[in-house]
Parts: C-alpha cells; structure tokens; sequence
C-alpha cells in the first residue's frame, strides 16, 4: 500500500492548526492531556460488541477527531471504506488489516502493538483480531462513517 505522504501531512497539519488555534489569546486553554484512567470507554453506539472513547473531537461532525476503538477477540469485520483519510495507531493486542472488495485472510497483514498505518479515502478494507482484544486509535478529520461493500454487512442500529 502506498503511503499518501501529502494526505498524512495534511492530516497532521489540520490536527496541529486545530489544537493550536487561538493559541495567542489563551494558550492553556487550547492544551488537550488524557491519561489512560480518564478515558471512558462506552459501548461503540454503532457497532455492537465494540468498545469506543473519544480522547478529541466529535468524529460524526466537520474537524479532526482521535478516538480508540476495543475489539474483541474474535471479530472480523467485512470490506468497507470511510470517506476521510484516516490513520491508525495499534495500542495493545495484533490488528489484521486487508484491502480489497471481499474479506480474505490470505491478504491480512499482522500489525503487532506500536504499528501504525494510514488508510486513504474510498479505499476498501477488511479487518480482524482473531488472537486477542486488540485497541487502536483512530484519527481522521470528519464527519466520517463506514460504507459497506456489500450492504448485507452494514453493522444494524438497534
């Protein structure tokens, strides 16, 4: 997979810009610290099972947001694709990420803890933690959402 160098640094700059933004007026204010004892971790209200926390921003509206997501072990999740560029950061457990249109274990490229990965607009992929509870953090510039390739697999709101 290629590395959209462009796409990563503009990522990085809009998260720089956001947290330094009126810097001039009160700088404190603009300082965002999370340790791990204050991070709440909620069940993911889109996908059942899944475990999320916010650490910055609001990743279903407009400007950069970082949040963790907790799978279980066990999970495998269908070809989808977000529409932000996104990247990802694994912080316990091995994450399997593929591309394409079909889930295919052949293509699963194990990223042990301290991998990281960007994820490009539009492009399909397939996840799965069959070892272990695996924890990544997530950040993008949203509002973001995932499509499915096929329907059939779109997670269900209950």
């Amino acid at each position: 997979m290629k590395c959209h160098v462009s796409t990563l640094f503009a990522l990085s700059s809009a998260i720089l810009i956001a947290a330094g933004a009126g810097q001039a007026e009160d700088s404190a204010s603009n300082i965002i610290t999370v340790t791990p004892d204050q991070i709440e971790w909620v069940p993911n209200p889109r996908v059942e099972g899944l475990g999320a926390a916010q650490i910055m921003g609001n990743s279903k509206k407009p400007g950069p947001y970082v949040h963790r997501v907790r799978f279980p072990k066990g999970r495998i999740v269908q070809a989808h694709s977000h529409p932000d560029d996104r990247t990802y950061t694994v912080l316990s457990g091995t994450w399997y990420v593929g591309w394409g249109d079909v889930y295919d274990e052949s293509k699963l490229t194990a990223l042990p803890p301290g991998s990281f990965y960007t994820e490009p607009a539009g492009v399909p992929h397939f996840i799965s933690t069959p070892d272990e509870e695996t924890v990544v953090q997530v950040s993008g510039i949203g509002p973001t959402s995932a499509t499915f390739v096929n329907p059939e697999h779109a997670h269900k709101k209950k």
